[in-house]
C-alpha cells in the first residue's frame, strides 16, 4: 500500500510543496478506513480537519426532510476544509460510499502549512473557490426545490376547500334538485294559482336570514318552530331553520293562504336547499379562480423578466400561497395607498417576500415552542412610498436574531436553523435580488419578541445593477 506521502504529493494542493512541509503533513496526518456507508463527519459538526481521500470514494449529502447528494468525491481530492478554514460548523455530512480510506489532516498541520507556504495558500484558495461555486449552485438549485414544495403545498392546502365544497355541494344537488321537483308536482296538483304565485314570490326573494345573529336566528326559528308547531306541522323545528336562512317569517306564511300547508312549506324548504347548493357551488368556484389567478399573478406568467410592479399585490398573492405556513399567525397590513408602481423581476420580488415570511413563521414556531402558543403569532406587513421607490417592513414577534450574528444573516450558507433545516441561502437569494439584480438595500433589525427586515426597492433597477445568480 502507498504510504501518506505518495498520496499527498499526487495531491494537486500539495504537490509542489517543499519536502520538509510535505513530510512535516505526513507525520501529522491519520490514516481512517471507513466501512461503507459509514460517516466519516456529519452535517452541523465541528470543522476540526481536513480530510484527503486516498481510496474508494466520500458522498457529500446536505441532509434535510429528504437527503440530497450534493456531490461525490474521489481519490486525490481534499474534503472538510472550508468548515475548517472558516471555523464553521460542517454544512453537509459526508460518507463512505463502499469501503474508504482517507488521511486526516488535522487544524494545527494545516494551519501551520498555510502559514508557511505561499504555493499551498494559492493551491487551497483556487480550491476553495471552485468548491465554493460549486456547492452554491447545487445548493441554489436545493433552494429552488424546497420552496417549489412549500408552496406546491401551500397552493394545494388552499385549493383542498373551496374544491371539496364544490364537490359536496354538487354530489347533494342532484338529490334536492329532485326533492324540489316533487314538492312542486305535488302542490301544482293540490294548491290553487295563487297560492303558487304567492310561492314563487317568497322563494325569489332575497335571503335576509344570513345576516343574523346568533341570538337573532335562534329567537326567528325559535318564533317560527312554534307557529309551524301550532299549525299541525310535523317537524317545525328543522322546516324553521331552512326557512329563516330564507328570511320567511310567519306572516309570510299566513299571506299564502293554502289549506295544505305542508305542501307548500316543501316547495319552500327544497327550493331553498338547491339554491343554497348552487351557491356553494358558485362560491368555491370563484375561490378557486382567485386561487388560480393568484398563482399566475405570483409567478408572473406569460410576462417579461422586468415589468411594471405592484408591490401590494404581490405581497397579497404570496400570503395566499403560502397561508398553510402561517396558520394561526395573525397577519396585519399597513398599505400606504396609493403606493407607488415599480420596474422590477415580479416573480424575483415574490421570492423575497416568500423568503421573509418563511423566515418569520419559523421564529414565531420557535418561540412559541420556547415560551407557549399564546407567547407569539403575529407578523405585521407594511409597505410606503420613498420618492419614486418603495419601502416594505416585515416584522414578526418571534425568537429574534442573537446580536451576535446578526450581520452575518445575508452570508451564504449561515443559517440559525437546526441542522437538517433550510439551507443557509433564503436571505442570500433575497439579498442578492434586491441588492443586485434591483440595486436596492435589504436589512435587519432584531430584538427578542421583534425583529423587522427592511426592504428598500428603487423605482427602477439602477444602471449597473446585476442579475442574480439563482440558479
Amino acid at each position: 500500500m502507498p504510504d501518506p506521502y505518495e498520496h499527498l504529493r499526487k495531491v494537486d494542493l500539495f504537490r509542489e510543496l517543499p519536502e520538509e512541509d510535505l513530510a512535516a503533513l505526513c507525520e501529522a496526518s491519520v490514516e481512517v478506513q471507513l466501512a461503507d456507508s459509514e460517516v466519516l463527519f456529519s452535517q452541523g459538526s465541528p470543522g476540526d480537519a481536513a480530510y484527503v481521500i486516498t481510496g474508494g470514494e466520500i458522498e457529500i449529502v446536505k441532509e434535510g426532510e429528504a437527503d440530497t447528494l450534493l456531490a461525490v468525491r474521489r481519490p486525490g481530492e481534499v474534503i472538510g476544509e472550508m468548515a475548517l478554514l472558516q471555523d464553521e460548523p460542517r454544512m453537509a455530512t459526508a460518507r463512505a460510499s463502499g469501503d474508504t480510506t482517507v488521511l486526516t489532516v488535522p487544524r494545527p498541520a494545516l494551519t501551520h502549512l498555510l502559514d508557511t507556504s505561499p504555493t499551498a495558500v494559492r493551491g487551497l484558495f483556487d480550491m476553495v473557490l471552485d468548491r465554493l461555486r460549486s456547492t452554491q449552485v447545487s445548493m441554489r438549485q436545493i433552494e429552488r426545490m424546497a420552496q417549489l414544495g412549500t408552496l406546491t403545498a401551500g397552493v394545494a392546502h388552499e385549493l383542498n376547500n373551496p374544491a371539496a365544497a364544490v364537490s359536496r355541494a354538487s354530489g347533494h344537488l342532484e338529490q334536492a334538485v329532485a326533492r324540489q321537483t316533487d314538492a312542486l308536482i305535488a302542490a301544482a296538483g293540490e294548491l290553487p294559482m295563487e297560492t303558487l304565485v304567492e310561492l314563487g314570490r317568497l322563494a325569489q326573494q332575497p335571503s335576509e336570514g344570513t345576516g343574523l345573529s346568533a341570538l337573532q336566528r335562534s329567537d326567528a326559528e325559535q318564533d317560527l318552530g312554534d307557529y309551524l308547531d301550532s299549525a299541525g306541522l310535523a317537524d317545525p323545528w328543522t322546516v324553521a331553520a331552512d326557512l329563516v336562512d330564507a328570511g320567511i317569517t310567519a306572516a309570510d306564511i299566513e299571506s299564502i293562504g293554502a289549506e295544505r300547508i305542508d305542501l307548500a312549506l316543501d316547495v319552500l324548504a327544497t327550493g331553498r336547499t338547491a339554491t343554497s347548493l348552487v351557491r356553494s357551488i358558485s362560491e368555491g368556484a370563484e375561490r378557486l379562480s382567485a386561487i388560480v389567478g393568484a398563482l399566475k399573478s405570483y409567478s408572473f406568467l406569460d410576462r417579461a423578466p422586468v415589468q411594471d410592479v405592484d408591490v401590494a399585490r404581490g405581497i397579497e398573492d404570496t400570503l395566499l400561497i403560502v397561508g398553510e405556513k402561517l396558520s394561526g399567525i395573525v397577519v396585519e397590513r399597513d398599505f400606504e395607498e396609493p403606493l407607488n408602481r415599480i420596474e422590477a423581476n415580479g416573480s424575483e420580488l415574490n421570492q423575497v417576500w416568500t423568503n421573509l415570511l418563511d423566515n418569520a413563521a419559523d421564529a414565531i414556531a420557535e418561540r412559541r415552542a420556547e415560551q407557549g402558543e399564546s407567547a407569539a403569532g403575529r407578523v405585521v406587513l407594511r409597505a410606503r412610498n420613498d420618492g419614486d421607490g418603495v419601502v416594505v417592513e416585515v416584522t414578526d414577534d418571534g425568537v429574534g436574531i442573537p446580536p451576535d450574528i446578526s450581520e452575518r444573516v445575508f452570508d451564504s450558507f449561515f443559517t440559525t436553523k437546526e441542522p437538517g433545516k433550510g439551507t443557509g441561502l433564503g436571505l442570500d437569494i433575497s439579498h442578492r435580488i434586491v441588492v443586485l439584480g434591483q440595486g436596492g438595500d435589504i436589512s435587519a433589525d432584531s430584538e427578542p419578541g421583534r425583529t423587522t427586515f427592511t426592504v428598500r426597492l428603487p423605482a427602477r433597477p439602477r444602471s449597473g445593477a446585476q442579475v442574480p445568480e439563482t440558479t
